[in-house]
C-alpha cells in the first residue's frame, strides 16, 4: 500500500489474498427488523411511520429535518398607512373635486337609507319574530342605498365567482374580515341576519339600520352573553322564516393577509356552513382596516378612481354525517377551506392580540407588534384571556419601559418594592382590624 500515490484506485481492479472487498447482505427478517427499528426511532422523534428516510444526523441528537412554524406577522398592520410616492399625490389632487362629488352621494345615500328604515322599523314591537314581509319591502330602499355608499366608495363594480347556496341548504354564511366594506355589501347583497358587539347599537344611523336586520348583540367578554349569542344563532337557523345569519369568526379586521384564530359561535348549532371570501387586490392603497383611522381610510376611498374587490362563494361545509362533529373540528375544516382559496398562512392570532397592540400603541412603544402573543394558542394552553394579558401588560408597562419594550433594573426593583409594600399593608390590615376588636 505504500507505493500508491493520489492517482491510484482505492480498490485494486484484481483483488489479491491481502485485500478482500467484503459485502453484507441482510437477509428479508433482519431488513424488516431494521425497518421497524427505524419506524420506532421515528415515532420517537415525532415523526410519522410513513417516513422510512435515515437520519445522518442522528447520531448528534438530531431530530432530523423539521419544517418550523410560521414566522410573527402582524396580522393588523396596512400596507400603506401613509401617502407614498408622486403618482398618489397628483391622483388625490386630481381626484379632490370627484372625493366632493362622492361625499355628497355618501351623506344622501345615508340618510335616505336611514328614513327608510326607521319608516320599516315603525310601529314594530314583536322583535323576536321574523320581519314582516312589507316591512322588508320598505328595507329595498335601504339596500339600494348601500350600493350606491359602495359606489361613492369606488367601488363602481364588484366581481363575483359562485352563487349564494339557497338557505335551507346553508343557513349560516362566514366570511373573511378586512374592511368595513363588507357588512354593507353583505347587507344589500343577502340582507342577513348578523351578530356584532353590543357596542354597535349606540352608532349614529348605523346602530338603526342593524336593528332592522335583526341583529344578535354579543359582548364577547361576557360568557353569558356569549351562551345567549349562540341559543339565537341556533334559534334562527333552524327557522327558515328568518333570514340566513351572516357571521365574521375572526372576530375583528385584519389585513387580508393572514386569517386569524376563529371563533366557535358560527360553528357550535352545527348547520352547514357557507364559507365566502373577499378580496380587495391593489397596487397603490391598501383598503383593509388596520393600524389605520377610519376617517383616513375613507378619504383615500374617496380619492381613488376606482377600488377593485372580489367576492366567492365557496362550496357548502356540512358537518360530518358518520361522526358527531365537533365544532373545533368544523371550524377548522371551514377556516382551512378559506385560506385555501385565498391562498394565506393560517396564525393563531385574535382580537386579544389587536387589544395588546392598541395598548402598547398608547404606550407610545417604537414596535407594538411585538407585544402580539397569538391570543388564542395563549388561551388554550394557559387559561388565561385577553382581559387578563392586557392587564399583564399594564404591569409590565408600569415599570416605565423605553419605547423600545427595555426595563432598567432601578424601574423593575421600585414596581417590586411597591408591590411588596401594597401586599404588606393587605396582611397587616386584618392584624390590626382584629387587635382593635
Amino acid at each position: 500500500m505504500a507505493d500508491r500515490d493520489l492517482s491510484s484506485p482505492l480498490l485494486s481492479s484484481q483483488p489479491s489474498d491481502s485485500s478482500h472487498l467484503i459485502l453484507t447482505v441482510q437477509d428479508s427478517d433482519s431488513c424488516n427488523q431494521c425497518s421497524n427499528n427505524n419506524n420506532n426511532r421515528n415515532h420517537q422523534n415525532g415523526r410519522s411511520s410513513h417516513d422510512n428516510s435515515i437520519n445522518p444526523f442522528e447520531f448528534l441528537g438530531s431530530k432530523g429535518l423539521d419544517v418550523p412554524g410560521p414566522a410573527t406577522v402582524d396580522p393588523f398592520r396596512n400596507g400603506s398607512p401613509r401617502i407614498d410616492g408622486l403618482y398618489e399625490w397628483v391622483k388625490i389632487l386630481v381626484c379632490l373635486p370627484i372625493a366632493v362629488a362622492r361625499l355628497v352621494l355618501f351623506g344622501v345615500c345615508l340618510v335616505v337609507g336611514f328614513l327608510a328604515t326607521k319608516v320599516a322599523l315603525q310601529g314594530w314591537k314583536d322583535r323576536q319574530s321574523p320581519m314582516p314581509r312589507w316591512r322588508s319591502r320598505i328595507m329595498w330602499v335601504t339596500r339600494i342605498c348601500a350600493r350606491l355608499i359602495l359606489f361613492s366608495f369606488g367601488y363602481h363594480w364588484i366581481r363575483r365567482k359562485g352563487k349564494p347556496a339557497p338557505r335551507e341548504t346553508a343557513p349560516i354564511v362566514v366570511s373573511n374580515h378586512v374592511s368595513y366594506v363588507e357588512p354593507i355589501f353583505y347587507f344589500y347583497e343577502l340582507f342577513p341576519t348578523i351578530v356584532a358587539a353590543d357596542s354597535h347599537d349606540s352608532i349614529p344611523f348605523v346602530g338603526t339600520i342593524i336593528r332592522a336586520m335583526q341583529v344578535i348583540y354579543v359582548n364577547r367578554f361576557s360568557p353569558s352573553s356569549r351562551k345567549n349569542a349562540v341559543n339565537e344563532i341556533k334559534r334562527k337557523a333552524s327557522s327558515g322564516r328568518f333570514p340566513r345569519l351572516l357571521l365574521f369568526p375572526e372576530g375583528t379586521t385584519t389585513n387580508g393577509g393572514v386569517l386569524i384564530s376563529f371563533q366557535l359561535g358560527a360553528f357550535i348549532p352545527g348547520y352547514p356552513i357557507q364559507p365566502v371570501i373577499v378580496r380587495y387586490p391593489y397596487v397603490h392603497f391598501d383598503q383593509s382596516w388596520g393600524n389605520i383611522s377610519l376617517g383616513k381610510l375613507m378619504f383615500r376611498m374617496f380619492t381613488q378612481f376606482h377600488n377593485f374587490m372580489e367576492v366567492e362563494y365557496l362550496p357548502v361545509v356540512s358537518p360530518l354525517n358518520n361522526q358527531k362533529e365537533s365544532a373545533v373540528h368544523l371550524a377548522q375544516r371551514t377556516s382551512h377551506a378559506i385560506a385555501t382559496e385565498l391562498n394565506v398562512i393560517q396564525t393563531s392570532h385574535s382580537y386579544g392580540d389587536l387589544m395588546l397592540v392598541m395598548k402598547a400603541s398608547q404606550s407610545r412603544q417604537e414596535k407594538p407588534s411585538s407585544y402580539m402573543v397569538e391570543m388564542a394558542r395563549v388561551e388554550s394552553l394557559f387559561h388565561i384571556s385577553s382581559l387578563e394579558a392586557v392587564d399583564f401588560l399594564d404591569k409590565f408597562l408600569s415599570m416605565d419601559p423605553d419605547p423600545s419594550g427595555r426595563v432598567k433594573f432601578y424601574d423593575f426593583l421600585r414596581v417590586l418594592r411597591l408591590k411588596a409594600c401594597s401586599l404588606s399593608e393587605e396582611v397587616s390590615y386584618p392584624n390590626n382590624l382584629f387587635s382593635s376588636l
